[in-house]
């Protein structure tokens, strides 16, 4: 049975993967910001889907102590670590000019700074067991770059340098470090957006329609599986072709 913490899993994406490891079996760790009954919501229906031990831990992720204090309480409550999954992230989107210096520092200290410090926590933990799984939530913006964006893109850009370079440092040790890119997903953001953004959307993507929150949870399964024991420092794009190769 593993062990596994999702970071900002009480919606969207990070709700989508934690119920997808529940499926299989996983002990959980569900992790939130400032939604604890939507956190607990995941929670229970993890548990009716079979996961092995489910517990809720709030976090604001933006402070590095509490950021390193989620995984430790994470451990003691699951009685091991061995997955980590990197979502939460979050949004303060304006152009370069009008982007305060709080909208630039607070979005990169919970989307990329928080990655660093909950997975330098978990990677001693790795270590220790000579087996581990990170996988960092990145976007296809950071390849691919988005106006009014330069504070979101350069963090997801970050993620993917960061998941690189930890890649090599721990393969040896029996840890792989993945990061998964998703592009445009069904989400509560999208579903308010104008008919006209989304059909924009829609004619830059190949497979011709928006991807769902569960088909990157299964990215995700496969990547902290031990089917994925030889891919390390690799980024999967789920975009339904977006992105160039």
């Amino acid at each position: 049975m593993r062990k596994a913490l999702v970071t900002g899993s009480s919606r969207g994406i990070g709700r989508a993967i934690a119920l997808e490891l529940a499926r299989r079996g996983y002990a959980l760790a569900v992790h939130y910001a400032s939604n604890p009954q939507a956190a607990e919501a995941t929670a229970e229906e993890a548990r009716g889907l079979g996961a092995a031990h489910v517990v809720v831990l709030g976090a604001d992720l933006s402070q590095p102590q509490a950021a390193q204090r989620l995984v430790a309480e994470a451990h003691a409550a699951l009685g091991g670590l061995e997955v980590l999954v990197n979502n939460a992230g979050i949004t303060r989107d304006t152009l370069l000019i009008r982007m305060k210096d709080e909208d630039w520092d607070t979005v990169l200290a919970t989307n990329l700074t928080a990655v660093f410090h909950t997975t330098r926590e978990a990677i001693k933990l790795m270590m220790r067991a000579r087996w581990g799984r990170v996988v960092n939530i990145s976007s296809v913006v950071g390849l691919l770059g988005n106006a009014g964006q330069a504070n979101y893109v350069a963090a997801k850009a970050g993620l993917i340098g960061f998941t690189r370079s930890v890649a090599k440092e721990y393969a040896g040790r029996g840890i792989t470090v993945n990061a998964v890119a998703p592009g445009f997903i069904e989400s509560d953001m999208t579903a308010k957006l104008p008919e006209g953004v989304v059909s924009e959307y829609l004619r830059q993507i190949p497979a011709g329609r928006l991807g769902r929150p569960e088909e990157v949870a299964k990215a995700v399964a496969f990547l902290v599986s031990e089917d994925a024991a030889y891919i390390t420092g690799q980024t999967l794009c789920v975009d339904g072709g977006l992105t160039p190769h």
